[in-house]
C-alpha cells in the first residue's frame, strides 16, 4: 500500500508548483503593471504640467492603461513559467482577447489626451478666438472619427482570433462585392451625412460656437458630430439638425471671419421729426454704454412715403450679444427722449373734413354733360401717342411705318399744321 502512495504524492506536488509558480509569475507581473502604469502617469504629467486639465483627461486612460499592462505582464508570465498545455491554449487565447480590447480602450483613452493638450495652446474667452473655435472644432471630429475606427478594427480583430470567423471571413470577401453594393444603398442617407459632417469640420463653415442664423433661429453652435449638429438657441432650445442641411441650404454665420457685427433700429415717424437732433441724441446714448464698439453709429433718413418718415440707425458691437442690448437700448432710448421733448415727431394718422360747399364745387366742376358745364376735352399735351408730331413719333416704335392708321394719322396731323399756317 505505501508503493503507490510513494508514487501518487510526488505527481501532485509536481501538479501544485505547475499551478503555483505560473499564479505567482501572474501576481507578480499584475504589481509591476500598477507601478509602470503609476510611474507612466507621473511621468506625462511632469512633463505637461503647464496643462492643468491634462490631469483631469489622464485620469480616463489611468484605468485602460493598468489593464493593458497587467495583461501583457501575465501573458509573458505564463510564456515563461508554463509549458504547452490544453488549458495554456485556452488561457492565452482569453489574454489575447482582453488584450485587444483593453488596447482600443486604451487608444481612445489617448485620443482624449492628444485632444485636450492640443485644444488647452488655445483660449476660448478671448474677443477674436475664431481660429480656437476652428481647431476645436477639427480636433473633436478628428477624435470622433478615430474613435470609430479603433471601435471597428478592435472588435474585427477579435473576431480575427476566432479559426471559425476566420474561415467565414475568406467566404464573405469573395462576395464583398455584392455586399458592399447593398451595404451602400442600404446606408446612403447615413453616410451622405458622414460626409456632410466631415466636409463642415474641414472647410470651416461652421465651427463650435459660431453664431448663426438657421431657420429664422438665433444661436451658437453648441456641438458638431458625424452626422448631426446642435444649435443651442438664444431661449435655452436646442435645434437638431442633420449635416447636410448645413451644406444644401443658406444659412447665416455671424461669427465667421470676426465676432464684430452691426444691426439697425427703425422708427416710424411724423413729418416733423427732428433728424439733427435726433443725430445729436443718439451720440450721447452711444458716449454713454460699454456697449458700443465705436465703430458705426449713424441715423439716416431711408424712407418718405405713406404719411410717415422711416428713419434707421446703424450701431455696431463687437458680439451679436452685445448688438441686441444696444440695439435695445437705442430704441427704448429714443423712444422715450421723442416722448419728453418731441411728441410732436411720434406717428400721428391725419384726416380732412370736407364742408358741404366744398362738396358742391366739387360736383359741379366733375359733373357729365346735362348737369350743368361741360366737361372740356382733354388738349393735345394731354395725349401721349397722339395730338402732335412728337406723340406720333412716339407711336411708331409700337406700330410701325407699315401701319395704315399710322399713316392716316400722321396725314390728318400733317393738314391740320398746314392749315395752322396758312391761317398765321
Amino acid at each position: 500500500m505505501g508503493l503507490p502512495g510513494t508514487l501518487v504524492h510526488p505527481l501532485k506536488v509536481s501538479e501544485f508548483y505547475d499551478l503555483l509558480i505560473p499564479s505567482l509569475a501572474a501576481l507578480a507581473a499584475i504589481g509591476a503593471g500598477l507601478v509602470l502604469s503609476w510611474l507612466i502617469r507621473r511621468v506625462v504629467l511632469r512633463l505637461n504640467r503647464r496643462v492643468p486639465a491634462l490631469e483631469q483627461s489622464t485620469r480616463v486612460a489611468r484605468l485602460p492603461l493598468r489593464i493593458v499592462l497587467c495583461l501583457l505582464g501575465i501573458k509573458i508570465a505564463l510564456a515563461l513559467t508554463t509549458n504547452d498545455s490544453p488549458w495554456r491554449d485556452r488561457a492565452d487565447h482569453v489574454l489575447l482577447v482582453l488584450l485587444i480590447l483593453a488596447i482600443g480602450w486604451l487608444a481612445i483613452a489617448v485620443l482624449l489626451i492628444v485632444e485636450t493638450v492640443l485644444l488647452a495652446r488655445y483660449r476660448m474667452d478671448v474677443t477674436d478666438n475664431r481660429r480656437a473655435r476652428r481647431l476645436r472644432t477639427q480636433v473633436i471630429l478628428a477624435r470622433r472619427i478615430g474613435a470609430a475606427l479603433i471601435v471597428v478594427l478592435a472588435l474585427g480583430s477579435v473576431l480575427l482570433t476566432f479559426p471559425a470567423v476566420q474561415a467565414l471571413g475568406a467566404g464573405l470577401l469573395a462576395s464583398a462585392g455584392v455586399l458592399s453594393i447593398v451595404a451602400g444603398l442600404a446606408a446612403q442617407t447615413s453616410l451622405v451625412n458622414v460626409f456632410a459632417g466631415i466636409q463642415i469640420a474641414f472647410t470651416d463653415a461652421i465651427r463650435v460656437d459660431d453664431v448663426v442664423v438657421v431657420q429664422k433661429e438665433w444661436g451658437r453652435i453648441e456641438e458638431i458630430t458625424l452626422t448631426y449638429v446642435v444649435v443651442h438657441l438664444w431661449d435655452d432650445r436646442r435645434l437638431i439638425l442633420p449635416s447636410t442641411y448645413f451644406t444644401t441650404n443658406p444659412f447665416e454665420n455671424w461669427t465667421r471671419r470676426q465676432s464684430a457685427v452691426m444691426g439697425t433700429v427703425e422708427f416710424d415717424l411724423d413729418w416733423r421729426a427732428p433728424v439733427d437732433l435726433m443725430r445729436t441724441e443718439l451720440q450721447a446714448i452711444l458716449d454713454g454704454t460699454e456697449l458700443w464698439d465705436g465703430r458705426t453709429g449713424i441715423l439716416q433718413v431711408t424712407d418718405a412715403v405713406g404719411g410717415y418718415v422711416r428713419v434707421r440707425v446703424l450701431v455696431s458691437a463687437a458680439d451679436s450679444a452685445a448688438l441686441f442690448d444696444l440695439r435695445c437700448l437705442v430704441r427704448e432710448s429714443l423712444i422715450g427722449w421723442l416722448q419728453r421733448n418731441h411728441p410732436e415727431a411720434l406717428p400721428h394718422a391725419r384726416w380732412e373734413r370736407v364742408t358741404p360747399a366744398a362738396a358742391t364745387d366739387q360736383d359741379s366742376t366733375t359733373a357729365g354733360p346735362g348737369t350743368g358745364a361741360a366737361a372740356a376735352p382733354p388738349g393735345p399735351k394731354a395725349q401721349l401717342f397722339t395730338g402732335s408730331i412728337e406723340a406720333i413719333e412716339r407711336s411708331r416704335a409700337f406700330t410701325g411705318p407699315g401701319d395704315e392708321a399710322f399713316r392716316e394719322r400722321e396725314r390728318k396731323i400733317a393738314d391740320q399744321n398746314r392749315r395752322g399756317n396758312d391761317d398765321d
